[in-house]
């Protein structure tokens, strides 16, 4: 048996064809006639490394520490995998992995190939600036240590050496990704993670694909968005979602090409295929733009999920059982026939896959520091803070790494050592002061029925509902070993 995973980044479910989408993906149409197409799947932990933390260990991440690398006690899911035979293979262009805040995640797999330049990826060398057009757009804050403005500068020089569509570091994801398919896919037992950095922002794609949305626009080059209100006018508003399109279109492109390899080499016969994203992104929706500032919306909170699984042989349909991130590790250990650990929240999706088995009640989801978000795929229930200064909230970790940076001398001066949580294996924790989310708490606490209310355009008022999702987000918050001052910052008892 064999599987791929396709992962992107940022991809909004909600514009995809098989969703009800107008982007120009017939690839992603097509992959929904040979698939079961999941239609409540929610995020977990927010935002790149957190997702990915739950993707390899099957559990929450933003309860107990924000961004940062594998825990000395955490199961990794394809480590797991090399351990028991099954060899696992990483291409990306997900520059974050090589980061300091992510730099344990790549080790893990039995081979990985890394391909530079996305972003502000300190990939190209150049000491003077480059020439820039009449830009607008990017980060608005520093982000992990760089400053906004260098990551702008360094992206425009990485932009110069990529010109033909072969250059693009997605292009080059899924070409080595292919090659390791046709050199082993006669091969047996392996797991290929084939994950590209796009359509996260910069929206920066191969003018073939801008060309498939044609429309009048004559103000400043605007692809990257930044994380804050909307300010901009209806039209940079509509060019910006168009350049989003355009990169979504050239995922679809090279999605295409996958789907046609396995066609070739007749692959689905045994190979299990998951294609799926970390989160969405707002696009003007909710009059925001990004994440991680405001709560999460569905926009953000629910992206797409694919998967065929060939145990099954099920196309075509739809499912409506709750899932998350934390289910892809426990997945794909159960499809290989390997022992899931017992610290492993998430569940195998076998039956869910073949016949729309559920495998929880209600879901967590959020960011640290954040809103704690809970629901039970109807109903969802957003736990603000109680107050403007959102603590406290602390970092338990013995990975002490922010997303570009290392924790400072300052932050580490005051560090305890926790006692031990469930699923640390008796292991001790840093206990480190963290910086809280400190607008959260003037967004309050939402409650959104979003069967009546899919848009999530006008909170409820009903107790009944509400203290029946505080109760589902209590046992969770219990079943996850949460610190006790999570329930205490946003007012739970």
């Amino acid at each position: 048996m064999k599987a791929i995973m396709i992962m992107f980044d940022s991809l909004n479910r909600h514009m995809l064809p098989p969703y009800g989408g107008w982007i120009k993906a017939p690839n992603f149409q097509r992959l929904a006639e040979k698939s079961v197409v999941f239609d409540t799947c929610f995020v977990g932990s927010m935002p790149c490394m957190p997702a990915r933390r739950e993707l390899q260990t099957g559990r929450y991440n933003f309860l107990h520490r924000s961004w940062g690398p594998l825990e000395p006690f955490d199961d990794s899911m394809p480590e797991i995998l090399k351990q028991n035979g099954v060899y696992t293979h990483l291409v990306t262009d997900h520059q974050h992995y090589w980061e300091d805040g992510g730099a344990t995640y790549h080790n893990r797999y039995s081979t990985y190939e890394f391909i530079r330049g996305q972003e502000g990826d300190p990939w190209k060398g150049e000491i003077k600036d480059p020439e820039t057009p009449d830009y607008m757009g990017g980060h608005t804050t520093g982000l992990g240590g760089h400053s906004a403005g260098r990551m702008v500068i360094q992206d425009w020089i990485n932009r110069k050496y990529v010109k033909e569509l072969a250059d693009f570091p997605q292009a080059q994801v899924f070409e080595k990704g292919m090659d390791f398919i046709r050199q082993n896919g006669s091969d047996d037992n392996w797991f290929l993670q084939l994950e590209t950095f796009d359509p996260h922002e910069p929206f920066f794609a191969h003018q073939s694909f801008r060309d498939l949305y044609p429309h009048a626009y004559e103000g400043k080059h605007f692809d990257w968005p930044p994380y804050r209100r909307i300010e901009e006018t209806p039209e940079q508003v509509e060019h910006c979602r168009y350049e989003y399109a355009a990169l979504v279109s050239m995922c679809d492109h090279y999605l295409g090409k996958v789907l046609d390899l396995m066609d070739e080499l007749d692959m689905w016969k045994d190979t299990l295929l998951i294609v799926n994203s970390d989160h969405g992104f707002l696009l003007g929706e909710h009059d925001w733009w990004a994440k991680n500032i405001q709560p999460f919306y569905n926009e953000i909170a629910r992206p797409p999920l694919f998967i065929w699984d060939p145990r099954c042989g099920k196309t075509g349909e739809r499912r409506s059982s709750l899932v998350q991130m934390i289910d892809m590790a426990p997945t794909l250990l159960d499809f290989f026939q390997v022992n899931i650990p017992e610290d492993m929240q998430g569940k195998p999706l076998k039956e869910t896959i073949a016949a729309d088995q559920p495998v929880r009640q209600a879901a967590l989801f959020g960011i640290h520091g954040g809103h704690i978000n809970c629901t039970d795929g109807r109903y969802v229930y957003m736990k603000a803070p109680v107050s403007a200064q959102n603590g406290p909230i602390y970092n338990y970790t013995l990975m002490p790494s922010h997303m570009r940076c290392l924790f400072s001398v300052n932050e580490l001066k005051d560090l305890s050592l926790a006692q031990p949580f469930s699923f640390t294996k008796e292991l001790q924790t840093m206990k480190i002061g963290a910086n809280p989310h400190n607008e959260l708490h003037k967004f309050g606490t939402l409650l959104f029925d979003t069967l009546q209310d899919p848009d999530q355009q006008q909170p409820i008022q009903d107790e009944r509902i509400e203290a029946y999702m505080t109760e589902q987000m209590l046992r969770l918050m219990r079943e996850s070993d949460a610190p006790s001052e999570q329930y205490e910052r946003v007012g739970l008892k």
